[in-house]
């Protein structure tokens, strides 16, 4: 079946996002939010992103207008009943979801596809909330949604093989990535990412440096263009926050560092100076060192537990974070001893074990 009628539940950041997308690839897209001033901001924004579009000569003012057309907007959770895929993308919390899920189970066709753009949680702790598990599937977008090019898709324990089959056939047609995972926490790319912007956070409450120095450490060690602490607060230290502790239940070394509780919880932004200062030669191994362990620990265990292939890993910290050397390329151009001694002092700081099936598959 083609899913050319899409209603998307949530007009915030990543709704918006992936509604412009549909409605650029031609496709019927409603969007649904209790907020009314919040579906105006959709219809603006997405009107700025066409007009923007035209202006770089990307595409006609015919284009523009075509797709504008595709938006429609509603407060009425109803308006998922003519969907053929119904995409949830409200806050990242395991009991709003599943409520969401039980209001609009009355009003879905029985052959509508209902997705979740969750960045952290099972797709079976939520499936569980719908009549029909088989047709639920986790579309894992990253911001911005309307031009990020990766989506993770992961598939729960009752997706079918069908729905995986049209979900990926969906993404190609709005230009997206598909980034295949097994169902958990943190997928593949928050699983590193995650506990990586954690370490950043750790490393300033220890006062080893500031978060304008960690952040020029991390863009030389892996060829980005911001560090962890500027995406943090692009992406509001809050959620990032949220994302953490949905991963706390992995272990220790997942636990959320104090300076992030602190700031998420005060729903504020990290400073970041202009012009840090210059950390000593052994200072600043030692933080790259730190910052290499933690995403190199998190995407070793996930490895080993199957959620996703080696240069998958590395295909997502690409495309959705533009890490130019990215965890696998650089654990292989290090080496397995130095990678191993790395990760293994990591993993015992925090009572864990070295990740070594991991290990196997990256350096098979």
């Amino acid at each position: 079946m083609a899913l050319n009628n899409i209603a998307i539940i949530g007009a915030g950041t990543m709704g918006g996002g992936i509604a412009i997308g549909c409605m650029a690839a031609g496709l019927s897209t409603c969007v649904i939010d209790l907020n009314k001033d919040s579906l105006a901001t959709v219809q603006a924004r997405s009107a700025k992103f066409f007009n923007r579009m035209v202006e770089k000569e990307k595409i006609t003012q015919e284009q523009a207008d075509d797709a504008q057309r595709k938006l429609m907007v509603s407060n009425e959770l109803s308006a998922v009943s003519q969907a053929d895929l119904v995409i949830e993308a409200i806050f990242e919390n395991l009991e709003i979801k599943r409520d969401l899920f039980t209001r609009i189970t009355p009003d879905l066709r029985s052959e509508a596809i209902v997705a979740t753009n969750t960045s952290a949680l099972r797709v079976a702790d939520l499936a569980s909330a719908l009549p029909a598990p088989e047709r639920f599937v986790g579309l894992h977008y990253f911001s911005p949604a309307e031009v990020n090019p990766l989506v993770e898709l992961i598939a729960g324990p009752a997706t079918s093989h069908a729905v995986i089959a049209e979900a990926a056939a969906f993404l190609a047609t709005t230009g997206k990535t598909a980034l295949p995972c097994q169902d958990a926490n943190g997928f593949a790319v928050n699983r590193f990412f995650c506990p990586y912007t954690n370490e950043a956070v750790r490393i300033v409450d220890e006062q080893l440096a500031t978060p304008g120095q960690v952040d020029r450490i991390a863009c030389e060690t892996f060829e980005l263009a911001i560090g962890p602490f500027s995406v943090m607060n692009i992406v509001k230290p809050r959620i990032n926050l949220n994302a953490v502790q949905n991963l706390s239940g992995l272990g220790a070394f997942y636990a959320p560092a104090a300076g992030l509780i602190e700031v998420g919880q005060a729903e504020g932004s990290f400073e970041i100076e202009e012009s840090p200062a210059e950390l000593d030669d052994t200072a600043a191994h030692a933080i790259t060192t730190r910052l290499r362990a933690a995403l190199f620990l998190p995407v070793l265990e996930a490895i080993g537990e199957g959620v996703a292939a080696p240069d998958d890993f590395d295909l997502g910290a690409r495309l959705a974070l533009r890490f130019g050397h990215p965890p696998v390329t650089a654990m292989r151009a290090l080496g397995r001893d130095q990678g191993e001694e790395m990760v293994s002092a990591l993993a015992q700081q925090y009572g864990g074990d070295l990740p070594e099936s991991g290990l196997e598959k990256v350096f098979a």
